[in-house]
């Protein structure tokens, strides 16, 4: 397996903080020139600069935004064609929020916005970065070019829990988008891959709303938790699979999480 991505022009949503960053600073640490997306500019510019420096080089920059407007999406896979001369060909649809409870106990307020960021988010930027690859694909050149949308969803979307239900059902229709993409654009030489993580310690918990003692008894049960490393070595060990071998999901836990 060859882990140089010197060749690859990457976008992460959901880059300032916990998974998307672990996986921006990954990506470029092997090579990748990244995009980063988030909300959050100052987090943002602090990131790209530590990157860039690390590396020696100009391989990150950030276009900050909100991940689930389509003019966003647009931008930041157009901020990695300007500035990179290539559409991006590794595209990290990370971007999403969680929610404590269950179809009876959470808040519906906010059921209209998590549905929005992870459910439309997700497919605009699917949508948008399949075709960019789509047009941008020869007749034989995804034989000698690899491109991938690797899509962040979580187990709790494959194996359903009451205790989140409602953020829950927004990674099974993540889940379902991506397999039904991966069936669409496959035979055009384009991976999307599904990637599912079990528990991982990050502010997740504390934005989705989680009481951090709860969070803490869980760790206490079945930790050591996921690091939000764990996850980015999963999308390099993906997205650095010969051209025509292709992983389409990877389901990833704490060794003693047994449920969810």
């Amino acid at each position: 397996m060859n882990t140089d991505l010197s060749n690859r022009i990457a976008v992460v949503t959901g880059a300032s903080a916990g998974i998307g960053e672990s996986i921006a600073r990954s990506l470029s640490t092997l090579g990748a020139r990244v995009v980063l997306n988030a909300r959050r500019e100052d987090r943002l510019t602090a990131i790209t600069n530590e990157i860039n420096q690390n590396v020696n080089g100009d391989l990150a920059l950030h276009c900050p935004g909100d991940a689930a407007d389509p003019h966003t999406v647009e931008s930041v896979l157009n901020r990695a064609l300007d500035h990179f001369g290539r559409e991006a060909d590794l595209v990290v649809v990370n971007a999403g929020r969680g929610l404590d409870g269950s179809v009876l106990t959470s808040d519906p307020a906010q059921w209209e916005e998590m549905v929005r960021v992870n459910l439309l988010g997700a497919a605009h930027l699917m949508r948008s970065a399949a075709r960019r690859m789509l047009s941008d694909i020869g007749d034989s050149d995804w034989r000698d070019r690899r491109r991938d949308i690797v899509v962040i969803g979580s187990n709790v979307g494959r194996h359903i829990s009451p205790f989140s239900s409602m953020y829950g059902s927004t990674k099974f229709a993540v889940n379902s988008l991506a397999e039904a993409l991966r069936r669409e654009v496959a035979p055009k030489g384009v991976r999307v891959t599904l990637i599912e993580p079990g528990f991982v310690r990050s502010e997740f918990q504390e934005v989705a709303g989680y009481k951090p003692e709860w969070f803490e008894t869980i760790v206490e049960r079945i930790g050591p938790v996921l690091e939000p490393e764990d996850v980015a070595r999963a999308v390099v060990f993906v997205t650095s699979q010969p051209a025509h071998v292709h992983i389409n999901d990877l389901l990833i836990r704490p060794t003693r999480q047994e449920y969810p």
